[in-house]
């Protein structure tokens, strides 16, 4: 119930709803209470009346007005529940909002190594699940726990009245079933938590397949597919089968043994009212406060089959909410913490804002590696970067060329802080990135992936995603920059166009140009292309890479290309081997070295298969 109770505490904002839920089921409990008393009074009245002890018009008058009474205290029962249930309802949906929104702001913090090993369809069945299970817990649990609990105690303490035995009873009953149910639980929750592996697992395939569905029906593995999935939730089925098999057959021998024990309770009653020493209004009233007690005990099984899922749900939410986040100013930020900008005064930090960059001294590199070395994974035999050193000035165009695998896109990643250095040291425009916060030194690079990675919004919403506030002339520049302005404006909705999850309704190259687009209108004064145009035709190659010529104008360029035309055009060229700088130098100087660039060159003057083979390796098109 830890877990539980912390949930509770994530949404103080709650605590009038808490609150009023609580008074309404209070009063929903008196009032449920006074039935009994209302129709015990009115079976003494009648027997009294047939008995000839009373007459009749008095009994008449009398169970009259009980019968008014009791449709007063129904009528204002069905307000206060419908009441507490309204309450219950919107605590519910306001409590999913802050889970789903925490879970969600949690998510967009953690490390991107995170990521690199976790299912998209179990993040977010994940989600789904836990949340989905906390809420209804919750939910049931407001709207039936206080009026239990109310209702079990009066019980005892009116059945004490008439006679402490029947209490001692009730009081001995609620104990042991708790105790019965808890125990059945421990192997409860671990069946429960295979059944949500497997389910995870499931659906976390399932979201790849259908983002790959054109791979999958080109390959003919609909059936593989299919088979894979089937056969996780048919594991699910036979765990199922075990674990409701030992759930329900201990509670069909609670329940059996609170059978026993009210069968004897009600015996006793009976006794008692035929020896005189109950009134049949006594044993009315006797009768429905035990049947009243009852029913929370038996209710007990659904509360704690709820919980339990609850807790299990609620152990996989706070699995990822306990994954560390990204550092902020060179430490982990916590949740809920506030950015602060980097190199501002103390009482002018604030909460970095899109679009912020690094301060931009000018007598100092742009980018900066010194002795930089990183692997993916601390067992790995050898790192991707071994103490790599370089520079980038301002206004530069530095191109990294190596063997696939060779760490070029990693100083990339490095660079935007992506995953944390394992030694040395990275520095844009002279400030460590170890010490600035992430959203600062992001905001100085533009990106343009070798995949779009678009959105299914609109094309205004994709190209103004590294500003939302951009004019409709600005979102119109950006896109008449990258050459995207000609096919844009030819759609039935121009900018208003909706493009499809990852953009499937545009081409290759046009996706391309959109990217290009965003990359423009984001304005950073470093850029970052990831072999931009390697995915592309050679018409829209030409296209894309005319918008990345004019884009590179003024910044400073780290390029991972995958032409040696394109190569040939930079400032410097920065060769890796076996994640290590080979040479630094000008296209001209490293044509001469004999290195890796002059290998190429003569790999590509060769033409032949196999130099067309030697040159893919390095991630060469030619």
């Amino acid at each position: 119930m830890t877990s539980l109770l912390r949930i509770l505490r994530f949404a103080p904002q709650l605590n009038p709803l808490y609150l009023g839920i609580a008074v309404s089921s209070v009063l929903a409990a008196l009032l449920s209470l006074a039935t009994p008393f209302l129709i015990g009074a009115a079976t003494d009245r009648i027997v009294d009346a047939v008995a000839g002890r009373t007459g009749v018009a008095e009994a008449v008058t009398a169970v009259t007005w009980l019968a008014v009474a009791f449709l007063a205290v129904e009528v204002a029962a069905t307000a206060v529940v419908s009441v507490g249930g309204y309450w219950g309802d919107v605590m519910a949906a306001r409590m999913r909002t802050v889970l789903s929104t925490r879970y969600f702001e949690h998510l967009l913090h953690l490390p991107q190594r995170y990521f690199d090993t976790a299912l998209t369809g179990r993040i977010t069945n994940r989600l789904n699940r836990s949340i989905t299970e906390l809420t209804q817990f919750l939910q049931f649990f407001a709207n039936n726990a206080f009026t239990m609990l109310i209702t079990t105690a009066a019980v005892l303490v009116i059945t004490g009245f008439y006679w402490w035995p029947l209490a001692v009873l009730l009081a001995v009953v609620f104990p042991v079933y708790m105790w019965l149910t808890a125990k059945t639980s421990t192997k409860w929750q671990v069946w429960e938590g295979e059944k949500n592996t497997e389910v995870d697992v499931a659906s976390g395939r399932f979201a790849e397949v259908v983002s790959q569905m054109a791979v999958v029906r080109a390959y003919n593995r609909q059936e593989h597919e299919l088979a894979g999935f089937r056969e996780r939730f048919t594991k699910t089925v036979g765990l199922t089968r075990t674990q409701s098999r030992f759930w329900h057959g201990m509670d069909a021998w609670r329940r059996l043994a609170m059978n026993v024990v009210f069968g004897l309770m009600y015996l006793i009653v009976f006794v008692r009212t035929a020896q005189g020493l109950f009134s049949v209004g006594d044993m009315v009233i006797l009768l429905q406060l035990m049947n009243m007690a009852r029913q929370p005990i038996f209710s007990m099984s659904y509360l704690v089959d709820s919980a339990q899922r609850a807790v299990a749900g609620s152990k996989d939410y706070f699995a990822v909410l306990e994954e560390e986040r990204e550092r902020a100013g060179g430490r982990a930020l916590e949740a809920g913490e506030v950015r602060a900008v980097p190199n501002g005064p103390a009482e002018a930090r604030a909460d970095v804002v899109e679009g912020e960059t690094v301060p931009l001294p000018a007598d100092v590199p742009a980018v900066r590696f010194t002795d930089v070395t990183f692997a993916y994974d601390d067992d790995a035999a050898r790192p991707v970067l071994d103490r790599v050193t370089f520079e980038a000035g301002v206004g530069e165009k530095i191109a990294f060329v190596g063997e696939s695998g060779g760490g070029k896109s990693t100083i990339t990643n490095l660079l935007m802080g992506l995953y944390p250095v394992g030694d040395g040291r990275i520095e844009v425009f002279g400030n460590d990135v170890a010490g600035l916060d992430l959203a600062a030194v992001r905001g100085s690079i533009a990106t343009v992936f070798q995949e779009p990675f678009l959105f299914s919004g609109t094309v205004r919403e994709n190209i103004a995603y590294a500003d939302p506030d951009a004019t409709d002339e600005r979102v119109r520049a950006a896109a008449k920059a990258a050459y995207a302005d000609s096919f844009v404006e030819g759609f039935d909705h121009g900018y208003e166009q909706i493009i499809g999850e990852r953009g499937l309704r545009l081409s290759g190259g046009q996706k391309q140009r959109i990217a290009v687009a965003r990359a423009v209108l984001k304005d950073a004064p470093i850029l970052v292309l990831d072999e931009a145009t390697s995915a592309l035709d050679t018409r829209s190659e030409r296209l894309v890479q005319a918008a990345l010529e004019e884009l590179m104008v003024g910044r400073t360029s780290l390029i991972v290309a995958h032409r040696l035309s394109t190569i040939a055009s930079v400032d410097r060229i920065v060769t890796l081997r076996a994640g290590r700088v080979e040479e630094i130098g000008t296209p001209a100087e490293l044509s001469r070295s004999g290195g890796i660039y002059a290998q190429l060159l003569q790999l590509q003057q060769a033409g032949t298969k196999e130099a067309k083979r030697m040159l893919k390796e390095y991630g060469i098109h030619g």
